[in-house]
């Protein structure tokens, strides 16, 4: 059903049973998307940016809204922000920032809006993205 406009929050519909989603990281230098079915687990997608091995991966928590986005943190140093898009064709990707040092973990806050790196010079950085989709460090 689309409508050319973005989802509302509030709906009369009832709302959709709860999918089973998570993200791997692995040495093939890729991020995949896996999901849950009455099937078993199926991957869903192939997130590729990477030059060399992803050592982490966090889905942000989207507190109810219909928004999925994935931090990766590679061995090539860069941090990459993956946005699925809203009818469901693929993810998006954006370098958050590139350390030039291997990234080890990423994290998101509870509310999903800022993003801690680690990286391999044993600094712990904050980022926040900007209205106009940059991402901006706010905290090292």
């Amino acid at each position: 059903m689309a409508t050319g406009r973005p989802p509302r929050l509030v709906s009369s519909q009832p709302p959709q049973p709860p999918v089973k989603r998570l993200v791997s990281a692995g040495c093939d230098n890729t991020a995949k998307v896996w999901g849950c079915s009455s099937g078993g687990w199926a991957q869903e997608a192939l997130l590729q940016g990477h030059t060399d091995w992803v050592r982490d991966a966090a889905w942000a928590p989207n507190l109810g809204l219909p928004i999925n986005t994935i931090a990766t943190a590679g061995q090539d140093g860069q941090v990459i922000s993956w946005s699925e898009r809203a009818d469901g064709s693929g993810w998006d990707r954006a370098v958050v920032h590139d350390f030039r040092t291997p990234v080890w973990r990423v994290s998101w806050s509870v509310t999903g809006g800022i993003l801690a790196a680690s990286d391999g010079n044993n600094a712990v950085s904050l980022w926040k993205e900007s209205l106009d989709g940059t991402w901006q460090q706010i905290e090292q």
